[in-house]
């Protein structure tokens, strides 16, 4: 009786090193698989899902995660859609812990201008969030031309058809600097 207690000890004790040894090598393969895992990718593996979204101005902008693109995301409000750079975010809450990588070499090169162009194209009146080291600037007004590195913004009375004697002044922006482009969601008037 002796010896079966102590062979079955011994083979537990086997068992469960056995076990430790593949948690440890799963963990490390975990480890080295996340070296490759870019924020996009952990984006797209939150799609539909409520984020906040927190901004270095300051803002913190929320809603449903509906595009994560090369360098930008969107997020659906009630109202309004709300494009945002990586670059302007400091904190994202509401992530899972899924990445999802894009199969698509096409999506994965558009990236931040390639929105905004869309957005000139259609004429849409938008509300520009400038990053600005003490707080948010807001501008609204639509977007006259991008080009590499920079956009024109018309700004006008809202509201009011953009025609160049209504516009106020033109600012051109640098990418760089944007927070958050906000524009109304398709359909809404």
């Amino acid at each position: 009786m002796r010896w079966d207690a102590l062979f079955n000890d011994m083979e537990s004790q086997f068992a469960e090193s056995e076990r430790l040894s593949l948690d440890a090598e799963i963990n490390e393969r975990t480890r080295a698989e996340m070296v490759d895992v870019g924020l996009a990718d952990r984006l797209r593996g939150a799609l539909g899902c409520r984020l906040a979204v927190h901004l270095a101005c300051g803002d913190v902008v929320r809603g449903a995660l509906s595009h994560a693109g090369a360098d930008a995301l969107v997020l659906d409000e009630e109202r309004h859609q709300v494009l945002v750079p990586y670059a302007a975010a400091v904190r994202y809450v509401g992530l899972g812990r899924f990445s999802v990588a894009e199969p698509s070499a096409v999506r994965r090169a558009l990236g931040l201008a390639h929105a905004l162009r869309a957005l000139a194209r259609d004429r849409a009146e938008l509300a520009v969030t400038l990053a600005h080291g003490a707080g948010a600037v807001r501008l609204a007004g639509v977007i006259d031309r991008v080009g590499k590195d920079y956009l024109d913004l018309a700004t006008f009375t809202p509201g009011e058809v953009r025609r160049s004697n209504q516009v106020g002044q033109v600012s051109v922006i640098p990418l760089a600097a944007l927070a958050a482009v906000r524009s109304r969601r398709t359909g809404d008037s």
